[in-house]
């Protein structure tokens, strides 16, 4: 029996049909210890160990009724006769010296490609590093799952411990780990993945004379039964009339960052301890996705002032997506999320009046009905077409609407296992809408926080501008709560 993809996962289909420089994958880059015999596992053993815990992700045997979108429904996932473990599970040899560069290198040209909509969505690839540690490489279609679904998944493809039978023990406690230090962050809802704005869309389609009767029928009924949800539905009304009136009359500022980008990408990697940033947390107050929030702020204000642009007044807006999957919802498919558009108030100079303008404004966000006002907008326009819904996503990414995206996804702060190695770093991927130049993807796991930076090569050159902001942003609050780093942040 088929299973349709729902109008938010589709999107990301869309997204590539209607943009070449647009590649709507998430993948991290996982590396391990050293086998306990020195090296990485053969090929053929990855393989039929992933072969094997394929049947708890039934998804990853699935690929698409069709390989584009559009018509009167949308694509299905059915079933792959023809699955080839083979296609999917691969090893490369990276060039000498083989060392973290080069692997980065590698993976910043293996992102630039699209996968192949004619198979399963996903891929994994290993390499082996010239001092005996491997990687793991996996790309994955947004339209199969978000971040924090991909953090579930991981967890069927790694184990608890060094034993490689561990599967048939796993309790997973890297789950409850991982609730904690989404619980310990705090701030605004655990950001995840990627979502999709819609109000200026929504606001052209009415415009277009797209009948959206059956959706208010359907609304008026439900109402009528159950009176007690009126008062929902005002203010979910409220929440989305206040999205479009904000996001159609202020659009984010115009920068260098939003402009028609290329396929080729580059990634930088900065590896920082995550009592560093709990720190800060507790000398300042507010949260460890403000702290996130305000250092990424300090790097991209010196690229702009390194650059020769005045920075915005108001700051650049950021798209935050937020996790609304449920609990019960471990290991589901596709994507649950909405999003929040936050200010980053990069024209205050001093580190600390900017850190407490972001705090300021993780609260104002909080308080505020955003994102809720986004989920109905994805709500009501779930109900268009896919004839119509395509011609959406031409404008779900609207430069209009946010500047860059920027994602934190909690991981378990229990080492995890691959083969009997212990993982040492993951570096995640956030994917760049069409004229969007940068996205910053944030990981915690097992003590560290790894910020990846997934770049457009020709439009960001200057990549180590960020990072080096970044670190310099990181060291400034550490001085102000008198807390010497706990370890110097790790560039790769």
């Amino acid at each position: 029996m088929s299973d349709h993809l729902t109008a938010l996962d589709a999107t990301f289909l869309e997204l590539e049909q209607v943009d070449r420089s647009a590649h709507m994958h998430i993948g991290a880059v996982m590396v391990f210890d050293p086998q306990p015999g020195d090296g990485m596992p053969s090929l053929q053993r990855v393989r039929d160990e992933i072969d094997a815990r394929l049947p708890d992700l039934p998804r990853f045997l699935q690929r698409l009724s069709t390989p584009h979108t559009g018509g009167l429904s949308w694509p299905s996932w059915e079933q792959d006769e023809s699955f080839d473990i083979a296609k999917h599970v691969l090893a490369v040899e990276l060039p000498p010296p083989r060392g973290e560069h080069e692997l980065l290198d590698w993976a910043s040209d293996y992102f630039s490609q699209r996968l192949d909509r004619t198979r399963p969505l996903w891929e994994i690839v290993i390499s082996e590093l010239a001092d005996g540690r491997w990687a793991m490489t996996t790309k994955t279609h947004h339209a199969m799952v978000d971040g924090v679904g991909s953090v579930d998944i991981g967890q069927t493809i790694l184990d608890a411990d060094a034993t490689p039978d561990a599967r048939e023990r796993r309790d997973h406690q890297a789950t409850e780990d991982a609730l904690e230090t989404a619980d310990d962050e705090g701030g605004l809802p655990a950001p995840i993945g990627l979502a999709a704005e819609v109000g200026g869309a929504w606001l052209r389609l009415v415009r277009a004379g797209v009948n959206t009767a059956r959706g208010a029928l359907r609304l008026g009924v439900d109402t009528a039964v159950h009176p007690d949800r009126a008062r929902e539905a005002l203010v979910r009304a409220r929440a989305m009339a206040e999205l479009i009136y904000r996001d159609e009359v202020i659009a984010a500022p115009p920068t260098t960052l939003n402009r028609p980008i290329g396929t080729n990408r580059r990634l930088a990697v900065i590896q920082v301890a995550l009592d560093d940033l709990k720190a800060v947390k507790r000398g300042l107050g507010g949260t460890v996705n403000d702290v996130v929030l305000a250092i990424s702020a300090g790097g991209l204000r010196r690229l702009l002032l390194e650059r020769g642009e005045e920075v915005p007044e108001q700051g650049l807006r950021a798209m935050v997506p937020v996790n609304i999957r449920a609990a019960s919802e471990h290991l589901a498919m596709g994507n649950k999320v909405t999003s929040l558009f936050v200010h980053l108030p990069m024209v205050e100079p001093d580190p600390k009046a900017r850190y407490v303008r972001q705090m300021d404004e993780a609260e104002r966000l909080k308080s505020g009905t955003q994102a809720i006002g986004s989920s109905t907008l994805m709500d009501l326009t779930s109900l268009a077409p896919p004839v119509v819904h395509s011609v959406l996503a031409r404008s779900l990414y609207a430069t209009r609407l946010f500047n860059v995206t920027i994602t934190n996804v909690p991981g378990p702060q229990a080492p995890l296992y691959a083969f009997g190695s212990r993982m040492r770093k993951a570096w995640p991927l956030v994917p760049l809408a069409a004229e969007h130049a940068l996205g910053i993807a944030v990981f915690s796991y097992d003590g560290d926080m790894f910020f990846c930076l997934n770049a457009d090569r020709d439009a960001v050159p200057d990549l180590g501008t960020v990072t080096a902001g970044i670190e310099e942003s990181l060291r400034e609050l550490l001085e102000l709560v008198g807390q010497p780093a706990s370890s110097t942040p790790a560039r790769s």
